[in-house]
């Protein structure tokens, strides 16, 4: 039985450098606002995107999917993992569009060697052996949040709760696909070439997102690019090429921070704020009291006042 794997965040940051980290080269994500082709071909060369979004639970499995055909062919042909674990849909995700334009991408000797190994497997041992990776298991955690209170075990979700899912889709062998490890198989959304991409996966997305609630808005998507220093850096773009560099090291910055948690350093401040009120008596204390009551209620009133207005007799009862 593989070892748990923790939830992370879909972030351009945590993406690129977690590709990093397994040895993969040249390659960044870029986070997409909008559902914008042309956009999207700016970024260009574009391998894949991978969307986030919230998953239907208690929906019922259906032999057909709602939108294109399963090609039970391409999972034994192309890279296909079954989903088999729990949390590892984002980097079972980013790995289903880089190991399928490795003809594009220096994918690193240790993911070749992961590829090459898992290639004659049908998709379900290909997910057992993706979730049983010490090497991308453990570089895919090193980018969780660290936290006290998370509660990474596993139990099934029921449909009161929030439960979100990454899929990747990428063009293989001519086709548009969809890669969800949750399939029976890759999804075929019609011929596509490697150019046409960004122009044919817009609207696949757009018939998506149609099929969920107005309101609902709880999506993300980024794109799997070359490096954009690359091309700054041939054209000779040098306040680009900074700007990118900049990019990179505020990436460094947070994906820093996601290692640590500061529930200690916070609980120590306080200690030392409480000590430092105290040193001055009982007195201190109630004058420090007293000081944080008017603030809160002077706080209340003009929030109030903001929203309409309100009477003298309102105010803040103390305990």
């Amino acid at each position: 039985m593989s070892a748990s794997w923790n939830t992370i965040e879909s972030d351009a940051g945590v993406f690129t450098y977690l590709l990093e980290n397994l040895g993969v080269k040249d390659v960044q994500f870029v986070e997409l606002f909008s559902l914008d082709a042309e956009c999207l071909h700016q970024r260009g060369p574009v391998y894949g995107v991978i969307f986030l979004f919230k998953y239907p639970v208690g929906e019922k499995a259906q032999e057909t999917p709602v939108d294109g055909t399963f090609d039970y062919d391409a999972a034994e042909s192309r890279f296909f993992a079954a989903q088999t674990i729990q949390n590892a849909c984002g980097t079972q995700a980013l790995l289903s569009v880089l190991l399928n334009q490795d003809d594009s991408i220096d994918i690193g000797p240790q993911l070749r060697e992961f590829k090459d190994f898992t290639g004659a497997f049908p998709a379900d041992l290909r997910g057992e052996a993706l979730s049983n990776s010490e090497l991308i298991r453990n570089v895919h955690n090193s980018f969780a949040r660290a936290s006290p209170f998370a509660d990474e075990a596993q139990r099934l979700a029921t449909e009161e709760d929030d439960v979100y899912h990454f899929v990747a889709y990428t063009e293989m062998g001519g086709k548009l696909y969809e890669l969800d490890g949750l399939q029976p198989a890759p999804i075929s959304h019609g011929s596509c070439s490697f150019e046409e991409f960004p122009d044919k996966v817009i609207p696949v997305l757009q018939r998506r997102i149609e099929r969920y609630p107005a309101q609902e808005i709880r999506f993300n998507l980024v794109a799997m690019v070359r490096d954009l220093r690359i091309r700054a850096r041939e054209i000779g773009d040098e306040d680009w090429l900074y700007q990118e560099e900049q990019k990179r090291s505020a990436w460094q910055w947070e994906n820093a921070l996601r290692r640590h948690n500061f529930v200690g350093f916070t609980g120590e401040t306080l200690k030392g704020a409480v000590r430092f009120k105290l040193a001055g008596g009982e007195a201190k204390y109630a004058e420090w009291v007293e000081e944080a009551t008017k603030t809160t209620s002077t706080r209340l009133t003009e929030r109030r006042r903001f929203k309409g207005g309100v009477s003298e007799e309102e105010g803040v009862t103390e305990q």
